[in-house]
């Protein structure tokens, strides 16, 4: 492990946009919610899509704790398939009812410039708004695909906060 310093970019949307993106015509899509999943297949889904991301906050916990996290009743986790395919995914968190966070949202990197992230944000947006909260809310950090920060500003997040951030990641003989 080691430590770099990134900027963290917290965005909200107060309105529901009632915007849908459709999928890319090129490819026959599914998006399932996934009720209950395993510990085995969200490892999966999270690791492959967070690898180059650097995401590890949730490799660092055990099978029983990530398990109470994504089968918890405040949690949607809905996943894009592509014939068939696992293509990416993403995660609400309605612990607060009031206020949605988008808690995770990617897609599979075999998967990444075929325009499904466009789709796949719409389709997160919208779940989020039929929980009926005031605030939908994301963030996202210069860890991530540098395209994040553009796409939730095209798709109506506007940016309230930005705040440095030292983050722990692994040595890229770890990954």
């Amino acid at each position: 492990m080691r430590t770099v310093n990134t900027v963290v970019t917290f965005l909200e949307m107060r309105t529901n946009p009632h915007a849908h993106a459709h999928p890319p015509a090129n490819v026959s899509v599914a998006l399932i919610h996934a009720e209950n999943p395993t510990v085995h297949y969200y490892r999966y889904l999270y690791d492959t899509i967070g690898r180059d991301y650097n995401w590890i906050d949730r490799r660092k916990l055990s099978d029983t704790e990530l398990s109470s996290q994504i089968q918890a009743d405040n949690i949607a986790i809905y996943i894009a398939y592509v014939s068939g395919v696992p293509a990416g995914y993403f995660e609400l968190d309605s612990s607060n009812p009031r206020e949605v966070w988008l808690a995770y949202f990617g897609i599979m990197p075999e998967y990444q410039g075929m325009g499904l992230g466009k789709w796949l944000l719409s389709e997160a947006i919208s779940a989020a708004w039929d929980l009926e909260p005031d605030v939908v809310k994301v963030e996202t950090c210069t860890l991530d695909d540098p395209r994040a920060l553009p796409l939730y500003q095209r798709m109506g997040f506007v940016p309230y906060e930005r705040k440095d951030k030292v983050m722990e990641v692994l040595d890229s003989d770890n990954a």
